[in-house]
Order: C-alpha cells, then sequence, then structure tokens
C-alpha cells in the first residue's frame, strides 16, 4: 500500500470511529477478541519496547497481534518470539488496515512519536499503554488527557516503579502524616541525559532503518550515526527530553502522587546557555505548586541533574556526614523528613524518633498486567492518563524552562500558557511535518 493510500485510509477510518457510538469500552473495559485474548499491538519493539513486549506477552490472556518498528534488525529480533504477529514499519499503516485486528496498543518509542502514535490509537477507540515521559510536548499530555477521558479509554503510562511496593508505601506513609505537611521536595538524578556540544556531524543512514519514519513529526534532517538511533536522542532537544524527561518522571511520580499535586505556579531553570540541540548536561530546576492537604501554604520543589546531584546533605535536616544515593527524592515536613532512594525503602530522619515506627505493608503489584486486566474489565490503571497528564505536563515545564535559564516562567494552567513571557508558549506545542498531522494534535 503507498502512503498517500495509508493515509487517506487512516483519516476515513479515525473519521468513521469518532460517528460510532461506543458499546462495551470504557475507563474498566476493552473489547476482546472473539478467542477471549487481548489482540495487542506494539509500536517500538527495540530497547525498551523490547521489554514492554515480554512484559505484556507474559499475560496469559494476551495475545501479540501485530509488531511495528522503524528498524527492520529489531522487527526480526522480536518476531522470533512471536512468529504470528503481523509485521508493520509504519503504525500509521498498521492501524488504518489491521486495526479490526487489534485490542489494545502499546507505544514503546522515542519521546517525540509517544503522542502522534498513543493519539492515532485512541483516535480508533484503542486502550493505550505508553512509554514515559507520556508525551514530547505539554500541549501534546493535555489532549491524551482529555481523548482519553471523553472516550473513556483503558490507559497506562509505562512508568513500572509507581506500581513497586517501595513507592506506593511511601505514598501512603506521606499520607499518614508521618512527617507532617511538607515545605519543600529535593529530587535528583545524576544520570547525563545532556548533550553541550555543536551540530551533529551526517552519515550514511543504515540499511536496516526506515529515517524518515524515525523522524516523524519532526522537521526532516540528516542521519549522524550513533546519536539519533538507537541510543542518544533523549539528548536532543526536538526527539528527547533530556535528563529530567527520562528519570525526573520516575522520580517526580511519589511525590507528586504522595501530595496530590497540580499544575505549578512558576518554573525556574539554572542551567548553561541554550544551545538550540541538545538539553543542559547539569540542570537544577525550582518549582512552586499550590498548596494541598499534605502541603505547607506553599510547596518548594527543586530537581537537580548530572553533576548538580545529589545535593549538598548540608541544608536538608540530615546527619552530617550522611550520603545520598546517585538517585532519589527527599520530602522535607513539619515533623521530619523522608528520604526515598531511587528504588528503595523509605528512611525517616531523625532515625531515633521514628525508631517505633510502623510500616504499611503492601502485596506486589505488576503495572503492565495491571493494564491488561483493566482492559479484560478487570480492575482499573493506577497510572491512567488522567494521572499521567498532568504529571507529564508539570515535568515538561521544567523542560520548556531549560531554554530560558534564569527566566521564572508564570504558568496558567487553565488557559494551558506562560504568562509573563508569550514567546515561550511557542515551545508548548509543535508544528507536526507535513504528512504526518494527526487529528486531536495538529
Amino acid at each position: 500500500m503507498s502512503y498517500p493510500q495509508t493515509r487517506r485510509a487512516f483519516v476515513q477510518a479515525s473519521l468513521a470511529a469518532s460517528a460510532i457510538p461506543m458499546f462495551g469500552l470504557s475507563g474498566r473495559s476493552a473489547v476482546p477478541s472473539a478467542i477471549g485474548k487481548l489482540r495487542t499491538a506494539h509500536i517500538g519493539v527495540g530497547g525498551m519496547g523490547a521489554s514492554d513486549l515480554g512484559s505484556i506477552a507474559s499475560h496469559s490472556m494476551v495475545e501479540v497481534a501485530a509488531l511495528c518498528d522503524v528498524d527492520s534488525s529489531r522487527l526480526a529480533k522480536a518476531q522470533e518470539k512471536h512468529p504470528n504477529a503481523k509485521l508493520f514499519s509504519d503504525y500509521r499503516e498498521m492501524l488504518a488496515t489491521y486495526g479490526s485486528s487489534i485490542d489494545a496498543v502499546v507505544v514503546s518509542t522515542p519521546d517525540h512519536t509517544h503522542a502522534p502514535a498513543a493519539m492515532t490509537a485512541m483516535n480508533l477507540n484503542k486502550p493505550v499503554y505508553c512509554q514515559k515521559p507520556l508525551t514530547h510536548e505539554v500541549f501534546e499530555a493535555r489532549q491524551l488527557r482529555a481523548v482519553a477521558e471523553s472516550k473513556k479509554l483503558v490507559t497506562q503510562m509505562g512508568i513500572q516503579v509507581h506500581s513497586s511496593v517501595q513507592y506506593r508505601r511511601a505514598v501512603q506513609m506521606i499520607q499518614s502524616g508521618v512527617i507532617g505537611k511538607v515545605s519543600q521536595v529535593h529530587a535528583w538524578s545524576n544520570k547525563n541525559w545532556g548533550y553541550d556540544g555543536g551540530p551533529l556531524a551526517p552519515a550514511k543512514v543504515p540499511d536496516t532503518l526506515k529515517w524518515d519514519l524515525w523522524l516523524g513529526v519532526t522537521q526532516s534532517r540528516e542521519y549522524s550515526k550513533d546519536i539519533y538511533h538507537p541510543g542518544n536522542w533523549r539528548k536532543l532537544i526536538d526527539f528527547g527530553t533530556g535528563t529530567l524527561g527520562d528519570m525526573g518522571v520516575h522520580i517526580f511520580d511519589t511525590p507528586y502522587a504522595a501530595l496530590e499535586l497540580t499544575a505549578p505556579n512558576w518554573v525556574k531553570t539554572t542551567c548553561r546557555p541554550v544551545t538550540g540541540i541538545g538539553h543542559p548536561e547539569k540542570n537544577t530546576v525550582e518549582y512552586q505548586f499550590p498548596a494541598t492537604r499534605y502541603t505547607t501554604e506553599t510547596l518548594q520543589w527543586i530537581w537537580y541533574d548530572g553533576s548538580f546531584a545529589p545535593p549538598s546533605v548540608d541544608s536538608l535536616k540530615l546527619p552530617q556526614g550522611f550520603k545520598l544515593p546517585g538517585q532519589g527524592s527527599l520530602f522535607v515536613g513539619q515533623e521530619g523528613v523522608l528520604l526515598l532512594p531511587h528504588v528503595g525503602e523509605a528512611i525517616l530522619f531523625p532515625e531515633e524518633k521514628f525508631s517505633d515506627y510502623v510500616r504499611p505493608k503492601l502485596e506486589d503489584k505488576n503495572h503492565y498486567h495491571e493494564w491488561v486486566d483493566s482492559c479484560m474489565g478487570n480492575g482499573s490503571t493506577s497510572a491512567s492518563f488522567s494521572y499521567a497528564g498532568p504529571l507529564t505536563e508539570a515535568l515538561l515545564l521544567g523542560v520548556v524552562a531549560n531554554r530560558y535559564p534564569g527566566q521564572q516562567l508564570d504558568f496558567d494552567a487553565k488557559r494551558l500558557q506562560i504568562t509573563n513571557m508569550p514567546e515561550a508558549n511557542k515551545l508548548l506545542k509543535r508544528s507536526y511535518r507535513a504528512g504526518f498531522e494527526v487529528p486531536g494534535l495538529s
């Protein structure tokens, strides 16, 4: 099938789906196949996509119906484990021509393709599991949430540690009031998904890679070896979201959930001058959030990555000489401090004050299987787009602030606008490349 035919087929199918009343599809269930299994399609099957594929397929009620990847070598490797799956290189063609044979979609692509692929599936009323961060742009996160809620689709963002016993227990501990109302959160990662260098050297596109499809909604450019594909796209502003987007979404998650946060009042970044190519290699981002029932009048949140992480313990009410983990978060409360290593058990300070504290007992949960079960009508997801959308918006505002170092960006969540620096609003929504537009996003 040629590309123009595929595009017409998708648009026609999308319009038809939006006009059909939804029967048997809600926030708690999907429409399983006639064989009684959930037929899944996987967009992106290398790297994290391979891990997602294995974890979803491990559920006894899943049948892998389709595999899609722009790299034929990765597609062939995935096919070895799922020989009966239909193969595609273009997710738009897959959904337009094979959508009736698919019940649910898993998106495990680079960040810039998360929203286009997820929205394309949701426009056809498909439940979606989407890797983190949910989107590359703030506007995309708002739109995915709105469509998922309006269609009552089963959704889950791939923040697997969200379901871990350690992180769920920390949420309960904070909400029990063990350290009182929280005034500050410090969160950090010593990973470096930044790039402070100059222009990238062009190179020949690998024979296995469909480069134009990999670029997707972004503007055309030449391939550069070992930079875009397979592994370093996270460092580049057009494709990834830096360390803040990669690890921040995991480490932000527990404080954001525990404190029931919403949108920040403002955000401000300290980093090197803008290069227009990569995210900064060292980054400190400060947020102010409005009060909730678990915080003081306002909440100060500071993120550190690269060599700024972890922060100094001198002002964090920790024992002198205490060594912080390379990644984690710390809650400063009126009655004490809770340190949450990534991923580890929470530690309460002063330790002698909490020596008799009894921690909540919790059962293990499988983040992937939770989504499958919910698609089959059993239970609900814990990181649906209703939760993941606002979390991602807050996170990505910090990524936007990286482009205006030293400037406080005031945010009006209701209007989805940065109010004191109108020129920054252009970074909340990108223009999709011609031929890759998606209804609801373009």
